[in-house]
């Protein structure tokens, strides 16, 4: 297997890296959200593009988007403040839960009927691309500083940080139910109740220990706190996900507290 130098693997990584920032800046003055220019750039850098940049290491790209997520929600939680969330909490929690359900019903339906597949495939295809992506709401909203009514945008992003883990457990659980044609669909339920509640309880915890440590911990230099953060962060999802509940919500939650 052909690996190219380490200096080669850095100038690709850094002109994309430049050409990322540049269209943030570009899209601003377009009116285009950057998110969209991100897109194109990764399409023409591809395999399929002039780029030709063949990448098919799942692993890894797993890996890299489950870290990217991870900060992407621990950071939305940061900058959301308790007195805004706690209006739109039930609305909130509906949309993330039963809208996300409704969307993969409407879109199961659709590809049932036009693309002639079987139910659960069709159900599957919709769970997948049920939820709204945090990384897209949150950058749309802060990078074009948009105007909303009163608790529209507080209830636009909580619901963004919240709404993968139905997402996942309505993955994961169709996933099951077409592996293993044995089981039957109330036997996945407990799953998604206790992803909820450990991902709940343990962000909430998890994130008060979080907190006393970065208001008590004394370290020898400033940067350090950043890195003690990220560490924490890391640790409410890891930790959250080992014992079996949802470490995205976890970050988030654990972000808010």
């Amino acid at each position: 297997m052909y690996l190219p130098r380490p200096e080669t693997l850095l100038l690709v990584a850094a002109t994309l890296l430049l050409l990322s920032v540049l269209a943030t800046k570009l899209g601003g003055r377009l009116g285009v959200p950057g998110l969209l220019l991100f897109l194109v750039i990764g399409m023409l850098a591809g395999s399929d593009g002039p780029g030709g940049i063949w990448f098919d290491n799942y692993y890894a790209a797993q890996l890299v988007g489950t870290v990217a997520l991870i900060f992407i929600l621990y950071s939305g939680g940061l900058l959301s403040r308790w007195n805004t969330v706690r209006p739109v909490l039930g609305a909130g929690l509906s949309l993330a839960t039963f809208g996300v359900l409704l969307t993969m019903l409407l879109t199961g339906a659709f590809a049932y009927w036009a693309l002639s597949w079987g139910w659960l495939e069709a159900l599957l295809l919709g769970a997948i691309v049920s939820s709204t992506d945090a990384s897209a709401v949150f950058g749309v909203l802060r990078e074009r500083a948009v105007r909303l009514r009163k608790h529209l945008r507080p209830l636009l992003e909580f619901e963004s940080g919240t709404n993968d883990p139905m997402a996942v457990f309505l993955t994961i659980g169709l996933t099951a139910l077409l592996t293993r044609p044995e089981m039957n669909a109330w036997q996945i339920l407990p799953m998604f109740v206790q992803q909820m509640l450990l991902g709940l309880l343990l962000g909430y915890g998890l994130g008060r220990a979080a907190a006393w440590a970065l208001k008590n911990i004394r370290l020898s230099f400033d940067g350090l706190y950043a890195v003690l953060s990220v560490a924490l962060m890391l640790l409410v999802f890891s930790l959250t996900a080992v014992l079996g509940g949802s470490g995205f919500l976890a970050a988030y939650v654990a972000g808010v507290v």
